[in-house]
């Protein structure tokens, strides 16, 4: 595939034109998105990533086409739950809901900005060193696991990272609007709403140890990895609140990801056997007759894992209501608390 700096250059370039538009059209006016306006850009920004696959598909070929869908499907898959950590975040902080948007787009522009790095990283490892296949197909096998076991019962806001960071910065006990940092008595001071932003931005740094090498499982094209990953944080944030009451019923999503890691895993080891230069595997020759497992099936296998965790999810928590609404309702109450607040001060 033959990218050249200019597309680089231009596809960066829309990139961060689209956020500083959301930013200035959406975010920067604190307020709640309606379920019409989430509907309406969530669509607009899925429609796009579609559309930009079949471009890839058309101009490059359908091999790159399928690998950018593969990649998208997946990275979709792993940021609706990175969103269900948001929200975690975002509750333990009371985080009130007009402000949401806010921290949100940050912390998604954070998770591009991380990936992007991973993204260089990985692409520079696997041009030279062909045994990294064998650490990230590794690396996917133990996140699956904890992916499937582990689930999201800890809160990161009260985590040992958080409470060094609460040891090292003054703090508010209230929310200041949407401020970062307020000025009381002479004494600088940062707001919980900071905290909930670097709280966010360790969140996106774990999961993007998971997110990269399972994309590079599915394609060596960085171009690829890259716009499959933003196409994937586009619109995130009005996914948030389009299916954040849905959130709460997704409960087997974390086994869904985990069998998606799990094979991609599989895949990348397969693919480091096939490539092997390792002197103390089979002498360090390939061992071709380990098969390749071709990127339609791997289109195919990922769709479907995502489908069957869904519908698996909505029939077994049909007419339930679980930790995620009551995780909304106590972020909205947060919103009521800081209400008040405001009107005493």
């Amino acid at each position: 595939m033959q990218v050249t700096p200019l597309i680089w250059i231009i596809t960066i370039a829309v990139t961060i034109l689209f956020f500083v538009y959301e930013f200035f059209a959406h975010v920067r006016k604190p307020h709640e998105p309606s379920i019409g306006e989430s509907a309406r850009w969530s669509a607009f920004y899925i429609g796009l990533a579609l559309l930009f696959g079949v471009g890839i598909g058309t101009v490059s070929g359908w091999t790159y086409g399928g690998e950018y869908f593969a990649g998208y499907l997946a990275e979709k898959a792993l940021s609706v739950d990175n969103l269900f950590v948001f929200l975690i975040v975002m509750t333990g902080f009371a985080v009130p809901r007009k402000y949401q948007q806010k921290v949100l787009m940050v912390g998604i522009i954070i998770a591009l900005i991380l990936r992007g790095g991973f993204i260089a990283i990985g692409a520079t490892l696997i041009a030279n060193f062909s045994w990294v296949f064998y650490i990230f197909g590794a690396l996917l096998l133990v996140l699956a696991y904890k992916q499937a076991f582990g689930g999201h019962d800890s809160n990161p806001a009260d985590g040992r990272f958080m409470k060094l960071v609460r040891r090292v910065l003054p703090v508010t006990p209230e929310y200041h609007r949407d401020q970062l940092t307020v000025k009381l008595d002479g004494k600088r001071f940062v707001t919980p709403m900071l905290l909930t932003i670097i709280a966010i931005g360790f969140v996106d740094l774990v999961f993007a140890v998971d997110s990269i090498p399972a994309i590079y499982g599915l394609t060596s094209e960085a171009y690829i990895v890259f716009t499959a990953n933003a196409f994937a944080l586009m619109g995130l944030r009005q996914l948030f609140f389009l299916i954040g009451g849905l959130l709460q019923r997704l409960v087997y999503l974390a086994q869904g990801l985990a069998v998606i890691l799990a094979f991609i895993g599989v895949k990348l080891v397969f693919h480091a056997l096939h490539v092997n230069e390792l002197p103390f595997i089979n002498g360090g020759r390939p061992l071709l007759w380990v098969p390749e497992i071709p990127i339609w099936f791997s289109l195919v296998f990922i769709g479907a894992t995502i489908l069957v965790a869904t519908v698996a999810s909505l029939a077994k928590t049909r007419g339930g209501h679980g930790a995620g609404g009551r995780a909304v309702q106590e972020a909205s109450s947060g919103e009521e608390a800081d209400t008040a607040a405001g009107t005493r001060r």
